[in-house]
């Protein structure tokens, strides 16, 4: 998503690390692409603007350390802010109730449903006993969705088709999670436009009847200034805790998760990165700092990785290779591993300098000839993968056959 911010930084950094000496004339000139820049990305323009005055106030104010150049000391300093105007810290969900309730709200089609799933399963890994509660009585499919995604996740949905009455719902839910030892409740809204008060109104409602410990606002990123002013509404009238950002995989500029929190005070918690239910994880303004910034996200790469393959796993793959055991079927065991990470280009650009080093590349050549090779290796019986001195011309002709390539 910040593709193009990121871009634009790096090309105002050049400038930056070439400074001599700090002046006011040449910091604001190298400023000035900055703040450009924080615009383009669709940034609030107040914001934008504040936040290149608390840059040059500190970068002005700062005595330069022999040892770093001038330069790269106001990058330092343009991270600091960055990190403080995205959040600063991670802020954790709080769940104290018994069962903690938490409520769903947002706009149409900012992906609601998706993310009640989503954070289900995030809930449910952490040891929570999570119940999706239906509480969308306005789209028919919204019920059906949610029990499909329940099913997928392994968890119970509370959904009562035909009912009109959100208030009710929500208090058989209650009963019922209750009565089944559920400590976790999702109630998963209908969309509502912020100017739509009827609907609005019972939301809030709601609210007063199974008093969440959260109230989490589903914000799709691409709205970018405008879901500023869908946060302010909503947080007016419902004094919502935090928000989920969604589709941070697609082409939004950004604007949206760099103006939310200096807004409205509250913090992004969560972001949506992909369709798939794992593509969720708590939102740490460090990390997308270093992200937007080109510095990469070695941490995350790593809980990534600690997730698509265990350290079992891990032990047992080395001692093969230390061994010369490793056979064709650890290696395609390798690439379904190194596939749970996600996209090549996305994992690419967590390493420090991935974004640069992506510039021009093509990524899908990768992705292709990983597939070419999947494709060889599963034509193959399981004893051709354990012992490939068996591939005699016949073998060989019939794995190109099943794979679509040549025997070359």
């Amino acid at each position: 998503m910040f593709d193009s911010l990121s871009g634009k930084l790096q090309n105002a950094f050049r400038n930056l690390r070439g400074l001599g000496k700090i002046s006011e004339g040449n910091v604001g000139e190298a400023l000035r692409e900055v703040r450009m820049a924080l615009l383009d990305a669709d940034v609030n323009f107040k914001v934008a603007r504040d936040f290149i005055e608390r840059v040059k106030v500190k970068a002005l104010g700062t005595e330069v350390v022999q040892s770093v150049q001038p330069g790269q000391q106001i990058i330092k300093i343009i991270h600091d802010e960055l990190v403080t105007l995205l959040g600063a810290t991670n802020a954790a969900l709080q769940l104290s109730g018994n069962p903690a309730c938490l409520l769903m709200c947002g706009l149409h089609g900012s992906g609601k449903t998706t993310s009640s799933g989503k954070l289900a399963r995030l809930l449910t890994k952490q040891g929570r006993q999570v119940l999706l509660v239906a509480a969308d009585v306005y789209r028919p499919a919204a019920m059906d969705q949610l029990e499909t995604l329940g099913k997928q996740l392994d968890v119970p949905v509370f959904a009562k088709k035909g009912e009109t009455d959100v208030l009710k719902i929500a208090r058989e839910a209650l009963e019922f999670a209750k009565a089944n030892g559920r400590n976790t409740l999702l109630f998963d809204t209908a969309g509502r436009l912020q100017i739509d008060e009827p609907l609005v109104q019972e939301l809030v409602r709601l609210r007063d009847l199974i008093k969440p410990q959260e109230i989490l606002l589903v914000l799709d990123a691409a709205t970018g200034q405008e879901a500023v002013n869908v946060a302010t509404h909503f947080d007016q009238a419902l004094g919502i805790t935090g928000a989920i950002l969604t589709k941070l995989d697609g082409d939004a500029r950004g604007g949206a998760a760099l103006s939310f929190k200096e807004v409205t005070g509250k913090p992004i918690k969560f972001m949506g990165t992909g369709e798939k239910v794992e593509d969720f994880e708590p939102f740490h303004p460090e990390r997308m700092a270093q992200r937007i910034l080109g510095m990469g996200d070695v941490v995350s790469l790593v809980e990534k990785a600690a997730e698509a393959v265990t350290e079992d796993e891990m032990k047992r793959m080395e001692e093969k290779m230390r061994k010369g055991e490793f056979t064709l079927e650890d290696f395609l065991e390798q690439m379904n591993a190194m596939k749970r990470l996600g996209p090549l280009e996305n994992v690419m650009k967590m390493l420090p300098g991935g974004a640069e080093a992506l510039k021009g590349a093509d990524i899908s050549k990768g992705e292709k000839e990983m597939r070419r090779m999947e494709g060889m290796i599963c034509s193959m019986t399981p004893r051709e993968r354990r012992e490939p001195n068996l591939l005699n011309a016949s073998r060989r002709k019939r794995i190109a056959g099943g794979s679509g390539v040549s025997i070359t």
